[in-house]
């Protein structure tokens, strides 16, 4: 009886003191991590939050970037950090989903050293083929794949990325073999396939849509579930060809496992209410995507699924990096 009422005591008393650092909380600057350069997607979208939580609780929000290993130094940084609210990352699909099945080694564990806080969109990947490729759609695109097989390259923006992922997931479910071409980032990427020396590619939104629109490239589906508003007349992969694909972009802002609930609950509400704002879904619609939002147990189901789903395809290709 006697460790059942101090349980109870020490549990009370845990979320009193959790109500009362919420109430306080930020007090300081907040330092938000980007696991990338500056000036990318990733960076973009991370500072424009950055900005709406700053001018909804008057502490400056720092923007730190750490670019490494596909985004895992970041994230990694942010796993180790004291858990109080203080630092926060945007995560992304190579260091969260897919990251414990892909590296040989990695310090830290998606699932138990970061606390999941908002999801904050799952854009689209574009495919898109050289007009030169004698293709219109999915279909023909894949009768073309399997009748020449290792004619086709498909470009990604490096080993490991969610469009090489994307193109591999392409490739098992459409039992084709489409030989893959990394580069360092999706513009060198993209400037090939103008260019010919690679027939087709999964590519962001971004730098593929002018050349899309002045038919220097042929865009033939998003890679979504369903339709993207940016290019509704477009079809998703599914619905073109190859039914049940569906391949998403991923990002999440998370903390250090351990972050009081009340200050996970507040960092959830501010973000949910900036993805809102006009201009943010501005900044996410330029990638094809809209805002997601949610629960923190919504992204930690995310994150369950989105590993097991990418996992399973990594472990059966072999694939390690």
């Amino acid at each position: 009886m006697f460790r059942k009422l101090s349980f109870a005591m020490a549990t009370a008393a845990a979320l009193c003191a959790g109500a009362a650092v919420a109430q306080t909380y930020p007090a300081k600057p907040i330092r938000f991590i980007i696991p990338f350069t500056p000036g990318g997607n990733t960076d973009v979208l991370g500072r424009l939050l950055g900005q709406k939580l700053t001018e909804t609780w008057g502490q400056p929000v720092v923007i730190d970037n750490r670019a490494g290993a596909g985004g895992t130094v970041g994230v990694d940084q942010a796993s180790k950090a004291p858990p109080d609210g203080y630092t926060i990352v945007m995560g992304t699909f190579g260091s969260v989903l897919v990251a414990n099945t892909l590296y040989k080694k990695l310090d830290y564990d998606p699932l138990r050293d970061l606390a999941p806080v908002v999801l904050v969109s799952t854009p689209p990947g574009l495919l898109v083929t050289h007009p030169l490729v004698p293709v219109k759609n999915v279909q023909e695109l894949i009768a073309f794949a399997r009748s020449y097989p290792g004619k086709l390259n498909y470009a990604s923006s490096g080993s490991g990325t969610w469009n090489h992922l994307f193109g591999e997931l392409f490739n098992a479910m459409a039992q084709a073999k489409i030989v893959h071409v990394p580069y360092k980032g999706a513009a060198p990427a993209v400037t090939d396939l103008l260019g010919g020396q690679v027939q087709m590619m999964f590519s962001p939104f971004p730098p593929a849509l002018p050349q899309v629109k002045s038919g220097r490239l042929r865009a033939l589906a998003v890679s979504s579930e369903k339709r993207s508003g940016l290019l509704p007349e477009i079809p998703t992969v599914s619905e073109s060809g190859l039914p049940a694909y569906a391949a998403e972009g991923w990002f999440a802002v998370l903390a250090p496992a351990k972050t009081p609930p009340a200050i996970i609950g507040q960092l959830n509400r501010q973000l949910n209410r900036a993805l809102q704002l006009p201009e943010v879904k501005a900044s996410l619609a330029a990638d094809g995507a809209e805002p997601a939002g949610g629960t923190p147990e919504q992204l930690a189901r995310s994150i369950r699924d989105g590993s097991a789903k990418w996992g399973k395809l990594i472990r059966e290709l072999g694939m390690s990096l």
